[in-house]
C-alpha cells in the first residue's frame, strides 16, 4: 500500500477479533516508529506492550477511578502504552512529545498497511501514580496514550473532511 493510500484509508477501529497481534508483526510496527523525525535524534518514544496481567491490573485501576471505564481497555487484543521521554528543557520536550505522536501515528499507518485495525486513545489514567507505577512509567516520561491493535471485525465509514481552504492560510 502506498503512503497516500494508507493515509487516506486508515480508520479508527473499535471492534476487533480476539487474536493478539503476532509478536513479530508487532515488533515490525514498533521498529517502524523509530523512523519518526525527531530533533537531534533523541528517539524519545517509549512503548510498553501490555500483557494479560498488566491489562487486568490497569482495568482494575480504571474501574476504581471511574466505574464502567475498564470496558474500553478490552476493545482490542493488543494494547501498547506510548510515552515520551522528557529532559526538563521546555523546547526539547515539546519537540520530543510531538515526535512521539508522529511515531505513534507511524505504528497506526503500518498496522493499517498490514491489514490490522488500530486506534489511538489518550488516557488520563496514565497520569495516575498507580498506573504509572504499574506500567513502569518513569518520572521523566510523559504519557501520550494507548494504541489499540488487532484484526478489525467491521468496516468503518469514510468521515467527512474539511476542504483544504478551511485550514490553510496563504501568507505573502
Amino acid at each position: 500500500m502506498d503512503v497516500e493510500k494508507a493515509i487516506r484509508t486508515r480508520r479508527t477501529h473499535k471492534a476487533y477479533g480476539p487474536a493478539p497481534v503476532d509478536p513479530e508483526l508487532l515488533r515490525e510496527l514498533l521498529e517502524l516508529a523509530r523512523w519518526a523525525p525527531n530533533h537531534h535524534l533523541t528517539n524519545p518514544w517509549r512503548f510498553r506492550v501490555l500483557g494479560p496481567r498488566t491489562r487486568e491490573a490497569l482495568m482494575d485501576l480504571a474501574e476504581a477511578e471511574q466505574p464502567g471505564s475498564a470496558v474500553k481497555l478490552r476493545r482490542a487484543p493488543t494494547l501498547v502504552a506510548v510515552t515520551a521521554l522528557t529532559s526538563g528543557e521546555e523546547d526539547r520536550d515539546r519537540e520530543d512529545l510531538l515526535a512521539t505522536a508522529v511515531a505513534a501515528y507511524i505504528v497506526l499507518l503500518g498496522a493499517h498497511a498490514r491489514g490490522l485495525g488500530a486506534y489511538w486513545r489518550t488516557v488520563p489514567l496514565l497520569d495516575d501514580a498507580r498506573a504509572r507505577a504499574l506500567l513502569r512509567i518513569e518520572a521523566d516520561e510523559t504519557p501520550v496514550g494507548l494504541l489499540y491493535l488487532g484484526e478489525p471485525v467491521q468496516e468503518q465509514r469514510v468521515p467527512e473532511r474539511a476542504p483544504v481552504e478551511d485550514y490553510v492560510v496563504q501568507l505573502d
